[in-house]
């Protein structure tokens, strides 16, 4: 490899693969030494100087002067020293300069491939540092490939892992498509960084709202949960920091536009705007949306366990089809809810 090539070589690998180009400079020179050793079968210590600005490559023999020979390869008797070096003495070190072009192309096929095990690494690393930091947040990738279980996204350097498990239900994709996916988490492999992405996390939502609404980066708006039941339902406690700010309008946006997206992106999925209040009896009560009149008792704060009591017309309501409601209700509240007419109470006071 002459001075033009390398310079060349290491401008692609610092620019195109943004590898730091110190990392560059050791793993280039660590390649040089093994391919010496490799060429030459010696067990020597190998010094290496890499120039990047000009592409030059120097390395050295390094010969440690001892009064007794353990290593031929890396060791000079002291009478052999001072034939170099006249005053040479126990414990110097002796240098020679090897011309790259004696270790062959064996030689540099074999420093190449170390170099390129090395910007594997380099670039693992870089994907692991920069993904791990997204953990939880929200990307925008193109769907690039899939297989009977999985989708693959392409997120810029990588690709992530969407199980096909993790869409919204009823939501149908195409290669090449531009989707939104939520990083659930980040794990290091022998193979490289493994991202895994969903469609159907509770935290895909809460994203959404962050994205399309400016008022929870601007702190006017606060987000204090949020449950879901993907495809179906989701439902998210807000609350406004500003009594001039309307929290659930702003959410909704002027003619409707803010949530009309929201409810886009997950393909139909209806949306319960909840507002929060600290007093945990009004919160379950907003909750259980849209039932109205509702009567909430805390029963035990310290199992988190709640009575609802409604009329026979918000029964259904605050139960919702299949029981989702009131089940999205207990995970956005994290209280147990016993719902009971009042009628049925009554009725166990009589018996």
């Amino acid at each position: 490899m002459n001075n033009k090539e390398f310079k060349t070589a290491f401008d692609y690998i610092v620019n195109e693969k943004g590898i730091d180009p110190e990392v560059v400079t050791e793993a280039m020179g660590n390649a040089f030494a093994a391919a010496y050793k490799k060429h030459t079968r010696e067990d020597a210590d190998i010094r290496t100087e890499i120039n990047p600005e000009n592409g030059m490559i120097r390395i050295w023999k390094r010969m440690t002067v001892v009064e007794e020979l353990e290593n031929e390869d890396a060791e000079l008797l002291l009478e052999e020293a001072q034939e170099i070096k006249k005053d040479a003495a126990i414990g110097d070190v002796l240098e020679t300069e090897v011309e790259p072009e004696d270790f062959g192309r064996v030689a540099i096929s074999v420093a190449k491939q170390v170099v390129l095990q090395k910007i594997r690494e380099a670039e693992r690393n870089n994907i692991m540092d920069e993904f791990r930091e997204k953990e939880d947040e929200m990307m925008v990738g193109f769907l690039a490939m899939e297989d009977n279980k999985n989708y693959y996204v392409d997120l810029g350097k990588t690709r992530g892992i969407l199980p096909k498990n993790e869409l919204i239900p009823g939501e149908t994709l195409k290669m090449g498509d531009s989707i939104k996916v939520y990083i659930v988490k980040v794990e290091e492999t022998p193979k490289g960084p493994s991202i895994k992405l969903s469609r159907k996390h509770y935290g895909f939502v809460k994203r959404l709202f962050e994205l399309e609404i400016p008022e929870f980066a601007d702190g006017l708006l606060l987000m204090h949960g949020v449950a879901r039941e993907a495809g179906v339902r989701s439902k998210v406690a807000i609350s406004s920091t500003n009594p001039n700010v309307d929290a659930i309008g702003s959410c909704i946006g002027e003619k409707g536009r803010r949530i009309a997206n929201i409810i886009s992106v997950l393909n139909g999925e209806k949306i319960d705007l909840i507002l929060y209040d600290e007093n945990p009896e009004i919160f379950i009560a907003n909750s259980l949306n849209p039932a109205k009149n509702l009567n909430v008792s805390i029963m035990d704060e310290k199992e988190k366990e709640a009575l609802v009591i409604t009329d026979e017309e918000n029964l259904s309501l605050a139960i919702g089809k299949k029981g989702i409601n009131i089940k999205l209700a207990s995970k956005l509240t994290r209280y147990k809810l016993n719902i009971k007419t009042l009628n049925e109470i009554n009725e166990e006071i009589n018996k």
